[in-house]
């Protein structure tokens, strides 16, 4: 069997590492791919912000599965385009995809299905925005209604820099493009919990869920970034909340979209707020979340490639998913300046001696191949991930392999799990 994953980063290295685990997989091939996914793929070139590129090379490449990694190429309709030539594809449809491009047709689908989530107005103007912030109290989240790398919710301690942001995101100036829509909400507090879900349109089932560290900087403080590590642990979820989630929450979406006749197969990434009135939705994704992915195979026993064809297949009823008991977590390591501007280019060094720790994998984020040398090529540059048996053996493990690890501008998180390893004390 000839699969192909699309995409360059972290989440795409998980998941070509966990699908090669299957025998029946002759020929793995990654497009674009990176500096890591070379290693255990053949990687070939293609541009995952042009449609026609992406088609061009799955029909070159004539793969028997497609596996789709990143947003980008579920927004412009890679899915059913290749599903219009006859291909097998695990992801969304451009439709379906909307829960993530589109906050503010995610919101307006949550109201409509009663889907617990943010008290929130959708607004086309600053003009209307200005009216509608006034019946929230601060703070007060702002978020840009199309896709943003993770970078585009600022939360606003008063009316007036609300205003502002909402103001940065229309014009373009916060995030490089002009939003049509911005989206406020109500402050939501509580623990943030990653939940995602194989779904094939009718069934779902759900991961292990993790938690993210957005904020470049220790304690959580800086700018949100696309995220700097993430931890997966069997308390993370008080008993019977999972099957919660999933009555609430996750099936009820699936048979919504289902409903208003878009069905959503693929992967279901619900980012929850667990707040003191219960879960509520902060906002979906519509593929797999990077770093989540990387933390979340980690503890993966049964066959990742069976579990995504079911989902294609329509037969997720018949898969069972099966995980390890303990923890596991991941570390990025980034290039200085990131999420702003930084540099690449540079050597990495100590990455097998980093591989060697037991129980971790170095996924790659941003790297490519100069000269059989790795070297940087992004923001967020590696996931170096790790599992155990518990959570301060996880991070330990990681934190090891992180040490072995060199290039120039490296900069990563020492905290990651803070919040979990106090409660665990």
């Amino acid at each position: 069997m000839k699969v192909l994953i699309l995409g360059s980063g972290g989440r795409e290295h998980a998941l070509a590492w966990a699908i090669k685990k299957n025998e029946r997989v002759i020929e793995l091939v990654c497009a674009p791919g990176n500096g890591g996914m070379a290693r255990i793929a053949r990687c070939v070139p293609t541009d995952l912000a042009k449609l026609d590129s992406m088609v061009a090379v799955v029909e070159a490449e004539q793969p028997d599965f497609t596996v789709v990694g990143p947003e980008l190429p579920l927004s412009l309709g890679i899915v059913d385009a290749l599903r219009e030539r006859g291909r097998r594809v695990f992801g969304p449809t451009r439709n379906a995809a909307m829960l993530e491009t589109s906050k503010g047709f995610a919101k307006r689908f949550l109201q409509r299905h009663n889907i617990p989530t943010a008290n929130y107005a959708v607004c086309g103007s600053p003009a209307e925005l200005e009216k509608a912030v006034e019946i929230f109290h601060p703070p007060i989240v702002v978020k840009a209604d199309g896709l943003a790398a993770g970078k585009g919710v600022i939360i606003c301690q008063s009316h007036r820099t609300a205003v502002e942001a909402a103001a940065g995101l229309f014009t373009g100036v916060l995030l490089g493009s002009a939003e049509r829509q911005v989206v406020i909400e109500e402050f939501l507090e509580g623990d943030e919990i990653s939940f995602l879900c194989l779904t094939d349109g009718k069934h779902v089932a759900p991961l292990m869920p993790a938690q993210d560290h957005k904020r470049i900087g220790e304690g959580d403080t800086g700018p949100n970034t696309g995220g700097m590590g993430v931890y997966s642990t069997d308390s993370m979820l008080e008993p019977g909340m999972t099957e919660w989630i999933l009555h609430h929450i996750a099936q009820p979406t699936v048979d919504g979209m289902a409903a208003e006749d878009t069905p959503f197969s693929g992967v279901l990434y619900c980012g929850l707020m667990m707040t003191a009135r219960g879960p509520e939705v902060l906002e979906f994704n519509a593929r797999f979340g990077d770093p989540e992915t990387q933390a979340i195979l980690m503890r993966l026993d049964s066959d990742l490639l069976d579990a995504l064809e079911a989902c294609v297949d329509g037969t997720l009823s018949d898969n069972q998913l099966r995980w390890s008991r303990g923890a596991s977590a991941c570390v990025v390591a980034s290039s200085a300046g990131y999420p702003g501007s930084y540099k690449t280019g540079f050597p990495i060094s100590g990455l097998e001696s980093a591989a060697r720790v037991p129980g971790v994998e170095v996924f790659h984020a941003g790297t490519a191949l100069r000269d059989t040398k790795v070297v940087t090529a992004g923001g967020r540059v590696l996931g170096v991930t790790a599992a155990a048996g518990s959570l301060q053996d996880a991070l330990d493990r990681a934190y090891q392999a992180m040490g072995e690890i060199q290039f120039d501008g490296m900069y990563y998180r020492r905290d990651i799990g803070h919040r979990a390893l106090k409660r665990e004390k």
